[in-house]
């Protein structure tokens, strides 16, 4: 979670605030604020966070009454530096439709100087690879960073929806993998070979009329 400073008045502030975020192992850091004219606040600011502090609200928060437009969200990960890269920064939505739950998936944020595609919102391929011989992986490709302000193009404002982000690494070494490595046999034919270590915020609602 992301608390003002180590203390448990600081922490149990967070807590209340459902400001967290969790991963598959690695120390990936993730951020979300999400805000009807966000996107407006951010352009030119000195500090980004706090702006997004005052013209949002941060992931665990709900967006309130639908404005003009639709909402925008700053994303931020940060990679863990005893791990991999990072490859892409997802928003996953999830909404109401006819009383029936739906749920899209955009790539926001890619690595390498890509850019998600206008029509099926996907990063390209960033050519991370992994030598299944020894497990070692690119060191070429990916982020240590990833910071995009999205819009969402698609937004109704009379359902209720929620956003989450989820942040993907490079692909490496499942640890079935590992162990046939070590072993010296050939890896598990029905498991997959490599995983993508993820980190994943707690989510911002929306709700029409607040």
């Amino acid at each position: 979670m992301w608390a003002d400073e180590n203390s448990r008045a600081a922490i149990y502030d967070a807590m209340r605030r459902r400001e967290s975020f969790g991963t598959s192992g690695p120390r990936i850091r993730v951020r979300l604020f999400g805000g009807f004219g966000l996107a407006a606040a951010l352009e030119g600011a000195s500090d980004p966070i706090a702006t997004a502090y005052g013209a949002g609200v941060p992931m665990g928060g709900v967006l309130p009454t639908a404005a003009d437009g639709p909402p925008s969200f700053l994303v931020q990960a940060m990679r863990d530096p005893a791990s991999g890269w990072l490859q892409r920064a997802q928003i996953v939505k999830g909404w109401l439709e006819d009383g029936a739950a739906q749920e899209a998936v955009y790539d926001v944020a890619c690595s390498d100087g890509l850019v998600p595609d206008p029509e099926t919102h996907r990063c390209g391929d960033n050519g991370a690879r992994v030598n299944l011989t020894d497990c070692s992986i690119s060191r070429d490709k990916g982020a240590t960073q990833l910071r995009t302000v999205w819009t969402d193009p698609d937004f109704d404002a009379a359902e209720r929806a929620f956003y989450y982000v989820r942040v993907l690494e490079n692909p490496s070494c499942r640890w079935s993998t590992w162990d046939a490595l070590r072993l010296g046999i050939p890896p598990n034919s029905d498991l997959p070979a490599t995983i993508q270590e993820r980190a994943w915020s707690s989510s911002i609602w929306y709700s029409p009329g607040g």
